[in-house]
């Protein structure tokens, strides 16, 4: 995208301001808002300042000024600015004698990910399709203090509200029977045609929406696969386009993994394969073991050895761990199998085209910053192929039913963010080769995680009160 190419643009949306969008370390969206004067040959080669110690998992203090540049390749409009404004995402960078690429910046991680894949599997890359699944409730509100603390949560379609329905209409969807239903029991479907609309207009193509199983207002939006960098910039537009679409419409989206106790919890299982030149799986082998080649089964295997480390930034959140419970189909355990959602790695058995032959890893969720997630995923399945680690033989039968003594051979998931944390720091030189995750950057999001870990375990709960208030 030439200077030329990015003005016509701006003319052409009538835009009047400049928005550039960077995530911190654990995944959140910061914007700057730039007047449309600004946009010139400086803003490209300059960027704008920010204080990095005043970003989660960044910079100290005494070294807080970093710069923040666009990426010409990434304009859009953005959807929620009542003034015309175009976005960029963003690099961040350290301020020395000359600009050099941040170590913590997760989009660094994304794109050197790229790199070395392209240096060890010559003519690839790696495509990824998540699957966006959140709630969406109508009323939400949560406060933590010294002498008191509560949330509550309210969606109309949940049979939780079947006496108190103000609308005396019925229509309320039962404990785990929101899977595909149709309206007006599945009373938000415009409101995912007008997110998956914004979507499309954005260049994010959709694959399917609908309700999910979930009865207090569970939904999942599937958009068409990606590679990896592309994808990851998509993962953050999708989040921020649900959260500000249902905020405008008066309601209030989460991609927290378990906000409601005994519901299903909303994950983000990202289906992934390598490509060739040409754009085909490279997964694909007719007549072999679950029709995957070597080198489909040898990325399976590494990301099955790395599993733990994985889900450090797969699943960063203590809450993440509430999710992966037996009877969720959710996985907890590490193996992988064709067809089975209990499985932490699923072939889908409905899959027919042998140019996109894939796998989908279950475990993640909402909580993940994209970039770091998927990269993990990445060097962990390429460490696979170039140790040609064999993942064995799939196992096909459902994990929530299996007895102790059949689950005993079989490696468990971390239960805590505490066990992921202390896989990352036994697990992390896969990461490491050719700079792609830095051992600063690993530390630092080992410290900011456990922070939360300390501050989440010192606070007591509700249900706290309730087993031992009487003791």
């Amino acid at each position: 995208m030439t200077l030329d190419k990015l003005k016509k643009f701006a003319r052409e949306k009538k835009a009047e301001y400049i928005d550039i969008k960077f995530p911190d370390l654990p995944g959140m969206w910061h914007h700057i808002t730039l007047p449309i004067s600004s946009l010139n040959e400086q803003l490209f080669t300059d960027g704008i300042g920010v204080d990095g110690s005043s970003l989660p998992g960044f910079s100290r203090i005494e070294r807080g000024d970093m710069i923040a540049l666009p990426d010409p390749k990434t304009i859009f409009l953005d959807p929620f600015f009542d003034q015309p404004t175009i976005s960029f995402y963003c690099d961040i960078y350290d301020v020395n004698e000359k600009m050099t690429p941040y170590s913590r910046n997760p989009r660094r991680v994304a794109s050197d990910a790229e790199k070395y894949l392209k240096k060890h599997v010559k003519g690839s890359q790696m495509i990824v399709g998540p699957e966006f699944e959140f709630y969406v409730f109508d009323k939400v509100n949560f406060f933590q203090g010294p002498d008191s603390a509560f949330y509550y949560i309210d969606s109309m379609e949940a049979e939780w509200n079947a006496a108190q329905d103000e609308e005396n209409l019925g229509y309320k969807i039962q404990y785990k029977k929101g899977y595909h239903v149709a309206p007006p029991m599945d009373r938000t479907y415009n409101i995912r045609s007008t997110i998956t609309s914004m979507l499309a207009d954005l260049g994010i193509g959709l694959k399917y929406h609908h309700h999910e199983v979930g009865g207090g207002g569970q939904h999942e939006i599937e958009t068409k696969f990606s590679p990896l960098l592309k994808m990851a910039d998509q993962s953050m537009l999708v989040k921020y386009v649900i959260k500000n679409q249902c905020f405008r419409m008066k309601k209030s989206a989460t991609f927290m993994p378990k906000p409601l106790f005994n519901e299903p919890g909303s994950g983000l299982h990202v289906h992934q394969y390598l490509a060739d030149a040409k754009g085909s799986s490279m997964f694909y082998k007719k007549g072999a073991r679950a029709n995957f080649s070597d080198i489909g089964l040898y990325y399976i295997g590494g990301i099955l050895k790395h599993v733990d480390s994985i889900l450090a930034f797969s699943n960063p959140s203590t809450n993440s761990f509430k999710r992966l419970v037996p009877g969720f189909e959710a996985p907890v355990a590490g193996t992988y199998s064709v067809g089975n959602r209990t499985a932490c790695i699923r072939i889908p058995g409905y899959q027919r085209d042998p140019k996109t032959m894939r796998f989908e890893f279950r475990p993640p969720d909402g909580t993940m910053n994209p970039y770091l997630a998927y990269s993990a995923m990445l060097m962990a399945g390429i460490d696979g192929i170039r140790n040609k680690i064999d993942p064995g033989l799939p196992l096909d039968k459902n994990l929530d039913k299996l007895s102790p003594e059949e689950l005993a051979d079989i490696h468990q998931l971390p239960t805590s963010l505490t066990k992921a944390l202390n896989g990352l720091e036994e697990d992390y030189e896969y990461l490491l080769h050719d700079g792609v995750f830095t051992e600063d950057l690993i530390e630092n999001w080992i410290s900011l995680k456990q922070k939360e870990v300390d501050q989440i375990r010192i606070r007591p709960t509700p249900y706290e009160f309730e087993v031992y208030y009487n003791i």
